[in-house]
This record gives C-alpha cells, structure tokens and sequence, in this order.
C-alpha cells in the first residue's frame, strides 16, 4: 500500500508563514498521530485495521460505559484515526473529568487538543500526562511541537533535549528537532539534526521525507530528490517526490519555510 504522508499546519509568527498543526501536524492538516505514549491504548484489544470499523466497534462499548477509561481510549484513538478529530477531542474530555488523574487518558486527550489546533491547551494537559520525576519522553517531543507551533522554538528545543536525554538519537525527536530549527529558518542546523535522524534504523520514512524537504529548500532539489526515492518501490518513490515538489512550491521564499510542515510520528520511536 502506498503510505501517504500527512502535513501538519504551524502558527504565524513575525518571521513564519502560517500553518497550523492539527499534530504538529495543524489541526486539520496536522499529521496523524496515534499514540503519544506508545503505551496509552487499551490493554487486552488490538484497534482494528479500518478505522470505520474501529470507531463503530469501539464507540458502541464506550455509549456502553462512557465512564470507563480503556473503553474511552480505545474510542478516542479510533476517532483520531478515522480523522474525527474534533469527536475525539470531546469523548477524551469527558473521558479525564470522568476519570480526573488519569494519565493515559490526559496524554490522549492533550494529543486531540493538539490535533484540533488548540496548542497552549494542550501542553497544559500533557504537563498533566507526567511529571518532572517520571517525565515521558514521547510527551516531552509532543510539548515540544506543541510549542515550536506557537513560535517558541528555543523552548521547543528545550523539550527535545529532555527527550533526548531520556531516548537518546531517538529518529522522531531528532526529526522533530530538525523540523524546530526549520522553523526559525536554521536551514543548514536542520539538515544537520535530520540526517542524524535518518542514519538511524529505526528512521521512518516520515523522517526521510522531512530531510528531502530541508534539502530541497536550500536549492539542491536534485539530492532531495534522490533522497525521498532511495530503495522505495516505483509507485511509493514516485508519491514522494510529488509530495516533495508540492512542499516546495508551498514555500514563502526560495529559501523559506513550506505552508505546511510534517511532523515525525511519534507513536513509536518513529
């Protein structure tokens, strides 16, 4: 199957173009990201591979209880697979009054407050999801986007240290940190962190996609184009540069930043 890739919209600042970032990716253009702890799904289920499904099968069982927190999880999850961002934002809140403290369920619900676009929301509720003793790293890289969408790079940069501290060479946080130095136009510091991303096994292709871009957007369209087609299928490599050439065009300035950027998943160690 051809894996798509799904941009996020980040926020306008004096220096940047507007986008927004439903993930970091903006809220209806964000990139799609499922779990952001890697560990916040229901325990004893597996999420069926169609979402439709998924959200039919799990929303029957949480109208059931929508005081139980696996079966709001589950609900949620489904929901912001199936694209229904704002639904999901909305089960998840009522999920965490139901269940106040819960930690799962306030990741979850501060990555569809994210999703939605609602940037400073959500960080205050995943600063909620951990703590400065037990911190998350998965968390950390989400506060992170969180705040580069704001415009708070430095800050940003600041979390995917921690993060890095805890998961060190992690590709999604390290793609995540190059996205951030994109951002406040540090093109050669982004190409930099990014292909430390990519050299690393666990890269997703996500990761690849983000290093192309940076690479094209400094002029040399040729090496980015090489670089989003190595070793991909015909019809995937193809995909890729369609999508590379798109980012592109979208940019503000020959050498600025694209109107949507996208975000490394972070569902795992991306």
């Amino acid at each position: 199957m051809r894996q798509r890739f799904r941009p996020v919209r980040l926020l306008a600042s004096a220096s940047l173009i507007a986008l927004v970032a439903a993930s970091l990716g903006g809220c209806t253009a964000m990139s799609k990201l499922s779990d952001v702890t890697g560990s916040i799904g229901p325990k004893a289920e597996a999420v069926p591979a169609d979402p439709a499904r998924a959200v039919e099968a799990y929303g029957e069982r949480y109208r059931a209880n929508p005081k139980d927190a696996d079966a709001a999880l589950a609900y949620g999850q489904a929901l912001r697979a199936n694209g229904q961002r704002a639904q999901a934002a909305a089960v998840l809140e009522q999920a965490t009054i139901a269940n106040p403290g819960n930690k799962p369920l306030l990741a979850l619900y501060g990555r569809a407050l994210a999703d939605n676009g609602n940037f400073q929301q959500a960080f205050d509720v995943l600063s909620k999801a951990h703590s400065p003793d037990n911190p998350d790293w998965r968390l950390l890289s989400v506060q992170g986007t969180c705040l580069d969408q704001m415009g708070r790079h430095d800050e940003a940069r600041a979390y995917y240290a921690s993060a890095l501290k805890i998961a060190p060479d992690d590709p999604g946080v390290l793609s995540n940190l190059g996205l951030s130095y994109m951002l406040s136009r540090n093109l050669p510091k982004a190409e930099e962190v990014l292909r430390q991303a990519y050299a690393s096994p666990r890269a997703s292709s996500r990761v690849r996609q983000n290093l192309g871009l940076v690479v094209g957007l400094q002029g040399r369209f040729a090496e980015a184009e090489a670089i989003v087609k190595a070793d991909l299928p015909p019809d995937q490599a193809a995909a890729n540069v369609a999508y590379l050439k798109d980012m592109l065009s979208r940019s503000d300035a020959p050498r600025g930043v694209p109107k949507r950027t996208p975000v490394a998943s972070l569902s795992q160690s991306d």
